[in-house]
């Protein structure tokens, strides 16, 4: 396991002060200099920061890669989407704590979405975690696949049209959503908090028995621990955190479809991770901006813009065991 020096850390703490400062400032500098769309595009970099740091939990520190981890982003989202058109189309059955001043309480929903990707998460990871390496990649993606497919069937709920949502979650009449400003920060919050929550799960025991069972798992059972157990949990606390993300997803772009749970969102996930830093939980923030910006620069250069994106993430790889962060922060002690 990577171990940073005590100059390591001080780098790795300035590094996110400074990255943190930016982020809260954004909204301003954003105005200051004309540049309100930079608001929206930075919540978008939040909320796949979101999902791209749910994923390094189960990939950057328990080697498991999954490649269908969108599914869970899809379902958070889609139950935004299914509740906010049975919102719209006045059922009896949304009444309160759902909905509240006449949409969704965001206070109920959004655990709800979390809660929902961990579900899922417990029923695939129980099946899928039985198997490794390529087995599980693949069954991973065989999962995401059915749900996409299923989610194409829903006819009642757009089917491969999507849903479009009339309405945002309400979070109390001192919250407006509507308002990008305050939208970015509920994000950036909520990014926050869920970053904080994992480095803390990851510096416990039960992060190091997960790190261990990646490195030998054979030996964790020596010593009398589960793997299997361990990395379950850690499967679950994942899909949760992806579909907290789908819900906020949702929000931004009020609208909901399939594509959220397709392979090659699944693989765009993992970009960021392996862009930023896998094992980093900061770095695959750092990952979706890069990710995001890239594409935003260059979309307008050419629609072939992942042409440059290819080698960008070559030479990441080659030239920076942990990514961008890895230099941003400094190297751990095996990485010198």
């Amino acid at each position: 396991m990577l171990e940073r020096t005590n100059e390591g850390n001080k780098r790795e703490t300035a590094a996110v002060l400074i990255g943190l400062a930016l982020l809260v400032a954004l909204p301003f500098l954003a105005d200051a200099i004309g540049k309100g769309f930079y608001v929206t595009l930075f919540t978008r970099i939040l909320i796949l920061g979101l999902a791209a740091v749910s994923l390094d939990l189960i990939l950057g520190y328990g080697g498991m890669v999954s490649f269908g981890h969108a599914a869970f982003v899809g379902i958070g989202a889609y139950v935004v989407g299914i509740l906010s058109w049975h919102v719209f189309d006045g059922s009896p059955l949304m009444t309160w704590p759902v909905v509240i001043e006449g949409t969704e309480n965001g206070f109920v929903v959004w655990p709800l979405a979390a809660l929902m990707g961990a579900l899922f998460a417990l029923a695939i990871g129980a099946i899928s975690l039985r198997t490794t390496g390529i087995s599980f990649i693949m069954i991973t993606l065989a999962f995401a696949q059915m749900l996409f497919y299923l989610a194409i069937g829903l006819r009642t709920y757009g089917g491969e049209d999507g849903i479009a949502l009339y309405n945002k979650s309400g979070l109390g009449s001192s919250i407006d959503l509507f308002d990008k400003t305050t939208f970015y920060y509920v994000c950036l919050a909520i990014l926050v908090v869920f970053v904080w929550l994992c480095r803390r799960l990851t510096r416990s025991r039960f992060g190091m028995v997960v790190r261990g069972a990646r490195i030998n798992e054979r030996r964790m059972r020596a010593l009398g621990f589960s793997p299997y157990r361990h990395k379950l949990t850690a499967f679950v606390i994942s899909g949760a955190g992806a579909g907290l993300s789908g819900a906020l997803l949702a929000n931004a772009a009020e609208f909901v479809g399939p594509a959220y749970m397709s392979w090659q969102r699944s693989g765009e996930l993992i970009v960021m991770v392996v862009l930023g830093g896998m094992g980093t939980l900061f770095g695959p923030v750092v990952g979706a901006a890069a990710f995001l910006l890239l594409e935003e620069g260059l979309a307008d250069l050419t629609e072939h813009w992942q042409i440059v994106l290819g080698p960008v993430l070559l030479f990441v790889v080659v030239f920076a065991r942990r990514g961008i962060w890895g230099w941003i922060a400094g190297p751990a002690r095996e990485d010198r």
